[in-house]
C-alpha cells in the first residue's frame, strides 16, 4: 500500500510503498476515507516515543471495511466505521472494564500500532463502531482520540452540572473536546490561551470567560483540565477551589513539574492522571457525537499535503483537529 512512512526515529516522514497490513482471524482491515493528526504524529519523529520501524502514523481514522478476519462477526465488508484508537487486551477488558487502559498491554493506533495515514489500516474488530449518521467523514475522523481522552478526564474528575471547569490552553483537540463535553454536562466553563483569537472563538462556542494563559486567572474552579504541563502548572493549581480536582493527560510544554506540597494538603486538592479510555467510554462518546456533540475541525488537507498539515500542528495555531482526506 501507499502511506506516509517513518523509517527512523528521530526522523522524517516519506510517502511511499509499504507492505499491506495483515488481517488476523479477529481483525478488520479498513480503507480510510479521512484521518486526523495528533501531537503523536510529531512526537514519534522525535523518538519520544520511538515506535517499531517502519512506522505509519495516524491515530484517528474513519473509513470503509475492506476485509474481515475468519472469526469476525457483526462487521462486514463495506461497513462505514470509526476506529477506536485505544486497543486494550481482552483479558484486561474483562478484568477491569473501562479502567483497562491503566493496565499493561494498552496500544494506541498510530503509536505502538500502525496508524491511518495510508491506504489501509488493520485493527481488532472490537475497535470499530458504525460511523455516526449525519456526521461528515471529516468530523468522524476528528473526534475519536481527543474526545475519548477528554470524556475520561471529565468522568474521572467527577464533573457535575453547575460546577466550574477551567480548560487550560484552548485550541487543541483535547481542550476543544473538553469544552464541548463540559458544557453538555452542564458545567460553567472557563478557558485560557495566549491567543486572543482563540479566546474569542471559545467564547463564541459557549465558554463563560477566557483568560490570557500568561496572565492572572481571576477564577477559582472545581476542576482544572490540564494538558500543557510546566508552563501553566502553578497557575492551574492556584485556580483550584479548596478541595478542587486537577486532571492531567499530558504535558506539551515538558514532562516535569514542581509541586507545592503544603498547598496540596492544606487545600486538600486532588491530582488525577488520565489517558485514553475504555470501550464503554468510547461507545458513550460515539453516542454523544451521533446526538450532535460539537466536533471542532480546524483545517482539512488532502493526504498528499500531510507535511503542510504537520507544520500547522507544529505551529500551534489550530483551533480543533487537523484532518486529512484520502479520496
Amino acid at each position: 500500500m501507499r502511506a506516509w512512512i517513518l523509517d527512523e526515529s528521530p526522523g522524517r516522514y516519506r510517502f511511499g510503498e509499504v507492505a499491506d497490513p495483515e488481517v488476523g482471524p479477529d481483525d478488520v482491515r479498513i480503507r480510510p476515507v479521512a484521518s486526523a493528526l495528533n501531537h503523536m504524529d510529531l512526537w514519534v519523529t522525535r523518538g519520544k516515543p520511538r515506535p517499531a520501524l517502519p512506522h505509519v502514523p495516524g491515530c484517528d481514522v474513519a473509513g470503509v471495511v475492506e476485509s474481515v478476519g475468519s472469526s469476525v462477526g457483526g462487521v462486514s465488508v463495506g461497513d462505514e466505521v470509526v476506529v477506536n484508537p485505544s486497543v486494550c487486551p481482552l483479558d484486561a477488558v474483562v478484568a477491569h472494564g473501562d479502567d483497562a487502559p491503566m493496565y499493561p498491554g494498552l496500544q494506541i493506533v498510530g503509536e505502538q500500532r500502525w496508524g491511518g495515514h495510508g491506504e489501509l489500516l488493520t485493527v481488532p474488530s472490537r475497535n470499530v463502531v458504525p460511523r455516526p449518521q449525519g456526521r461528515s467523514w471529516e468530523e468522524c475522523a476528528a473526534f475519536p482520540l481527543t474526545t475519548l481522552t477528554a470524556y475520561r478526564m471529565l468522568r474521572r474528575s467527577r464533573v457535575r452540572a453547575g460546577e466550574r471547569v477551567l480548560i487550560v490552553g484552548i485550541g487543541g483537540g483535547v481542550s476543544m473536546a473538553a469544552l464541548a463535553l463540559a458544557r453538555r454536562m452542564g458545567a460553567e466553563v472557563y478557558v485560557t490561551s495566549r491567543d486572543e483569537a482563540k479566546r474569542d472563538r471559545a467564547l463564541a462556542l459557549g465558554a463563560t470567560d477566557a483568560f490570557d494563559s500568561a496572565g492572572e486567572w481571576p477564577v477559582r474552579c472545581d476542576v482544572v483540565v490540564e494538558s500543557v504541563g510546566p508552563a501553566t502548572w502553578d497557575s492551574s493549581m492556584r485556580a483550584l477551589k479548596p478541595g478542587g480536582r486537577l486532571v492531567v493527560c499530558g504535558g506539551t510544554s515538558g514532562q516535569e513539574v514542581e509541586l507545592n506540597l503544603p498547598r496540596l494538603f492544606f487545600k486538600q486538592y486532588e491530582i488525577i492522571g488520565s489517558t485514553m479510555g475504555g470501550y464503554g467510554e468510547f461507545s458513550a462518546v460515539v453516542d454523544l457525537v451521533a446526538q450532535g456533540l460539537d466536533v471542532a475541525v480546524d483545517e482539512v488537507f488532502p493526504l498528499d499535503r500531510y507535511p503542510e498539515a504537520l507544520e500547522r500542528l507544529r505551529s500551534g495555531d489550530q483551533m480543533g483537529k487537523i484532518v486529512l482526506t484520502h479520496e
